[in-house]
């Protein structure tokens, strides 16, 4: 039997704050996960920054009386399923985007779900949708990535950055560049599938970058820093490369050489999946599955957990996200 109150951690216009709330039901084309493990993104932390869940907020606008609850992605049992629900049972272990998951349960579409590789532990599962989906869209739909295309991924020591070090390699990437301005985490790049790592604070960088390609440049480049980086990346470019613009960590505005831009025939593409139909972000993840579902299932995509916190610690684990101090993911657990 579903409780009718749930703890979540909910945006107030203080920061967050784990409340008592009503506990979300399904609609027809929904499913009500028990949550057992949700990860922290980035996205989460702006929202608190910035007073806004630019995420969920719109979505839960179709439960009156909701307040904004926090979280993009989890893992957990399914616990309830609408009445045009076929493909997904009461019991299925499962793994997805489902918003508003900093809580005891959680609302997602069926679309946004796949069922957990058996052996996988609901933490690692709740670690990869959001960066899967994420990065297989940016280096493979909007990338173009083709067989023995060189890489460079910007903010590889991120999570997102980590998986997408290992799309790349599990996609056909020739040379795999990583950037990251920590030489600790610079170290570990290796083990996640970068050929080389790359201290992008270093003024030469870029010209690093291309000897290595031996004089060519990288053909496609995944940026999730922009700001000042983004000069750097157009110089390491190969003539006719792909530049996707994923986020903006850095800075939302820059240095543009439209020289560079136009004598190389780059291709500069923006990605989000904030101003996505649901039917266009269900069809990147249909596409994600179909290429990446059996390297999941046999351990070949995954991330570091750094720190694990219980829910009722949540608030611990925002600050820790905040300090920047981690390498990896960070997890809430609701037991289990």
């Amino acid at each position: 039997m579903t409780p009718t109150q749930m703890k979540a951690v909910v945006l107030t216009p203080h920061g967050q704050a784990l409340q008592d709330v009503k506990t979300l039901a399904p609609e027809p084309d929904e499913v009500l996960i028990q949550v057992k493990a949700a990860s922290l993104n980035r996205a989460d932390l702006l929202s608190v920054k910035r007073g806004v869940d630019q995420h969920n907020a719109e979505r839960l606008k179709s439960h009156p009386g909701m307040p904004s609850i926090l979280g993009n992605e989890c893992a957990g049992i399914v616990a309830e399923v609408g009445a045009a629900v076929i493909a997904i049972k009461v019991g299925d272990r499962v793994m997805g985007t489902a918003f508003a998951s900093h809580a005891e349960y959680a609302i997602a579409s069926p679309g946004n779900l796949h069922i957990i590789p058996e052996g996988m532990t609901y933490q690692d599962a709740a670690c990869l949708p959001v960066a899967l989906v994420a990065m297989h869209d940016a280096i493979v739909t909007a990338g173009r990535l083709n067989a023995g295309d060189s890489v460079l991924i910007q903010g590889a020591s991120s999570a997102v950055g980590l998986i997408g070090l290992q799309v790349a390699r599990q996609m056909g990437a020739g040379a795999v560049f990583g950037t990251s301005t920590t030489a600790e985490k610079r170290a570990q790049l290796g083990r996640y599938g970068a050929d080389y790592a790359i201290d992008s604070s270093e003024p030469t960088w870029p010209e690093d970058v291309v000897a290595k390609t031996g004089g060519v440049g990288v053909n496609l480049i995944i940026d999730q820093i922009a700001g000042k980086t983004v000069l750097g990346s157009l110089h390491a470019a190969a003539q006719g490369a792909r530049f996707v613009n994923v986020g903006r960590l850095g800075g939302e505005r820059g240095e543009f050489d439209f020289e560079s831009h136009a004598f190389k025939r780059i291709s500069y593409i923006g990605v989000t999946f904030r101003t996505r139909p649901a039917d266009e972000a269900q069809a990147a993840i249909r596409r994600m599955w179909d290429d990446l579902a059996p390297a999941v299932a046999d351990g070949n995509l995954t991330l570091p957990i750094d720190r694990a916190f219980s829910l009722n610690d949540a608030d611990a684990a925002y600050r820790y996200m905040d300090s920047n101090h981690y390498f990896g993911k960070i997890v809430l657990t609701m037991g289990g």
